[in-house]
């Protein structure tokens, strides 16, 4: 069964033991990882501490070397990428993925959870079928005004929302987004962190970033990763005020300092 915890909710998402290894290096390193039901959980750790592997794993697409993901209660560890989809995973990568040649409705309605198959898929699209659901997506999203415009004219930020929505519109109960605020001016990353907690109130959310300020707008709990393991998790207070955490990665960030006696984040 699903773990409840003291707050009442459960674990949407367990990752047990888990150790990727590729030639001998261990991306992720005996790893337990847990989310709960309804949360934002932000994951930081400087370039090649395992964060996309930990998704890649999540997701089906890299098989762990031992260990396994439960995904409620459901193990995803030898399901195919597909698979996990329908079970409710979906999941948004740094470079948008969309269809550019077709207008911003036209991707929304492509991405809805019950459309099956191309033709299919595209017959529904001038049918009008789904228009309902893709225009309440539109409207989370702040594209509404542009729903009939090409994707491909839309700005940088644009796109990454649209793929947001074309992910919100396959209605997953878990969303992993890997850093969405990349080549983002400041104001379209303050509107990215408006949109993610926005969609945290209705899904669950994993969200990888590097961006300390925009971290700080968004998160509650972070989980910090170096050399496959957590180092650290706690709230943004406890984390940027972590000895070890500055010493490996919050350093480079030149709006934190360490304070050795605040370091009160449980170190693993």
């Amino acid at each position: 069964m699903l773990e409840p915890h003291a707050n009442g909710a459960e674990d949407i998402l367990r990752v047990e033991k888990v150790t990727v290894s590729f030639s001998g290096f261990k991306a992720i390193d005996d790893l337990n990882f847990t989310v709960k039901r309804g949360e934002l959980r932000v994951v930081i750790g400087p370039n090649g501490a395992g964060k996309s592997t930990l998704l890649d794993v999540i997701t089906g697409k890299v098989r762990p070397t031992t260990g396994r993901v439960l995904f409620r209660n459901r193990e995803l560890t030898r399901m195919r990428e597909q698979a996990i989809a329908r079970l409710g995973i979906g999941r948004k990568f740094q470079t948008p993925n969309i269809f550019k040649s077709l207008t911003v409705l036209e991707n929304l309605m492509l991405a809805q959870k019950a459309m099956r198959g191309v033709a299919a898929t595209l017959t529904a699209v001038f049918a009008g079928n789904g228009k309902s659901r893709a225009f309440e997506v539109l409207e989370t999203i702040g594209l509404a005004a542009k729903a009939h415009r090409k994707a491909a004219v839309l700005a940088h930020g644009e796109k990454q929302w649209l793929e947001l929505g074309m992910v919100m519109a396959q209605d997953p109960d878990l969303l992993l987004v890997d850093e969405p605020v990349a080549g983002m001016t400041p104001r379209e990353s303050e509107r990215t962190g408006e949109l993610l907690m926005a969609m945290a109130r209705k899904h669950t959310l994993i969200v990888i970033e590097h961006d300390m300020t925009f971290v700080r707008q968004i998160a509650t709990m972070i989980t910090v990763l170096d050399e496959g393991k957590i180092l650290c998790e706690g709230t943004v207070n406890e984390v940027q005020n972590n000895a070890k955490v500055i010493e490996v990665y919050l350093g480079q960030d030149k709006g934190l300092h360490a304070d050795d006696s605040q370091a009160i984040c449980s170190v693993r």
